[in-house]
């Protein structure tokens, strides 16, 4: 399982030219589960999320939650994340879980941000447009433990 965060001023989806979630000050999440992940894994993800203390205040860059500015989340299904590219030009997604479970880890991991944050949605299994504005720009990859 890897989460892909970048701190933003403001993020969209659309879907099929209808924009389907929208946030301001916050993180744009991309999720992706890996074909061995676990659901426990989620709940730690999620916790790191919320924790991690990559927003501004008076005194440095970096040094308050998402909970703590109490910004919002859009949470973006992304199995690329989990593209094996080692070998040839065309990426393998054999790492990647099967859709169904991985749709069951996607929403696991929103239901535990949810307990704290605003949280918007991608579509699962759509094809998205991700608007974004990357403010930093800062940019982290979450494995868990």
């Amino acid at each position: 399982m890897v989460v892909l965060l970048q701190r933003v001023s403001e993020a969209s989806v659309t879907v099929a030219n209808k924009e389907v979630a929208r946030i301001g000050q916050g993180l744009l999440v991309f999720f992706c589960a890996h074909r061995d992940d676990q659901e426990d894994q989620t709940i730690e993800l999620a916790e790191k999320t919320l924790k991690l203390r990559i927003f501004a205040d008076a005194t440095k860059p970096m040094n308050r939650s998402i909970v703590d500015v109490q910004g919002e989340a859009l949470v973006v299904p992304q199995f690329t994340l989990a593209a094996d590219t080692r070998k040839g030009n065309r990426p393998s997604f054999h790492l990647a879980k099967d859709p169904a479970t991985a749709e069951h880890l996607y929403l696991a991991y929103t239901d535990q941000l949810r307990q704290q944050i605003p949280v918007q949605t991608g579509v699962f299994g759509a094809s998205m447009q991700v608007h974004l504005v990357n403010d930093g720009p800062v940019t982290l990859l979450l494995h868990p433990s």
